[in-house]
């Protein structure tokens, strides 16, 4: 039977209590920086020279330089970048040797995470870049309307990383006549973008979360990027989608997040299932 757990607290201090190397696949979606003013830690991270309590670095020493160059463009990434980065290393930590991290990012700050995660984690992890692509909600007419999220995705060794590909969920060939009958019936292999309609404002899969995501991007993640039995870690749970595609998939769980609202959200959403809630005080 698989089992979950739903943490309150701060994600950064939760996730120094998980051991090395345990967690089978971190999905995160964490706030964007849009320029609007958000409550955030200050801690940060540098790599540094190797000693005790010192991050030594995943690939090479070229990060620090990496990073402080693109900080001199863009100070509200850099403050930005400053409450995401340590988060992003300690999942790294946690992160078993054939394990998958997922970031999910607007494009904002796709294009600077992408440089930094490539440094921070070394080019070789680097796995893909997921475009998801929708058409909902207002559309601008003095510029192209932004539709589309951008998940990077990341591997702990990229000899040894699971992608279950006949798990993934088929879909529709977009012109069908072009391939056998066969074919069509079958379907085919999402390539790196994903059409995929926003969470319905009336639909059953709506809890009034504002930034929730639809299942069917997270259930696809989560056939691919891991096996029945496997632990799921998202630390920004919102509302919990993660957590629900992994029980239905058959995976355990753990979900952190310090909103009362995401975690309203989330006791009403996890009534049946078998989920913990614990609390770790700030500070703590």
């Amino acid at each position: 039977m698989v089992s979950g757990r739903v943490i309150e607290g701060d994600n950064l201090a939760v996730l120094s209590t998980i051991d090395d190397a345990t967690i089978d696949l971190i999905y995160v979606d964490p706030p964007f920086n849009t320029g609007r003013s958000q409550v955030r830690s200050a801690s940060t991270s540098r790599r540094t020279t190797p000693g005790k309590g010192r991050v030594t670095g995943f690939a090479g020493h070229s990060y620090e330089r990496v990073r402080t160059t693109l900080m001199s463009y863009d100070d509200q990434f850099e403050d930005y970048w400053s409450f995401l980065e340590p988060r992003l290393i300690e999942a790294w930590r946690v992160l078993a040797q054939h394990g998958t991290l997922y970031v999910h990012l607007d494009y904002r700050e796709a294009h600077y995470a992408k440089v930094l995660l490539d440094a921070l984690f070394g080019r070789a992890s680097f796995l893909n870049e997921i475009i998801w692509a929708y058409d909902y909600g207002a559309k601008p007419r003095n510029r192209w309307p932004a539709k589309h999220d951008t998940i990077l995705v990341y591997v702990k060794d990229p000899d040894n990383y699971v992608f279950n590909v006949d798990a993934i969920e088929r879909e529709p060939y977009m012109a069908p006549g072009l391939v056998t009958a066969e074919k069509a019936e079958r379907g085919k292999l999402p390539t790196d973008v994903w059409w995929h309609t926003i969470v319905s404002p009336t639909g059953n899969e709506k809890t009034g979360y504002p930034t929730q995501k639809p299942e069917g991007i997270l259930r696809r993640i989560v056939q691919a990027s891991s096996n029945p039995g496997d632990t799921v870690l998202d630390f920004f749970a919102g509302s919990g989608t993660t957590g629900a595609v992994a029980h239905a998939l058959g995976r355990n769980y753990i979900l952190v997040d310090s909103n009362p609202e995401a975690l309203e959200v989330m006791r009403a959403r996890f009534t049946d299932a078998e989920t913990t809630f614990v609390r770790v005080p700030f500070g703590a």
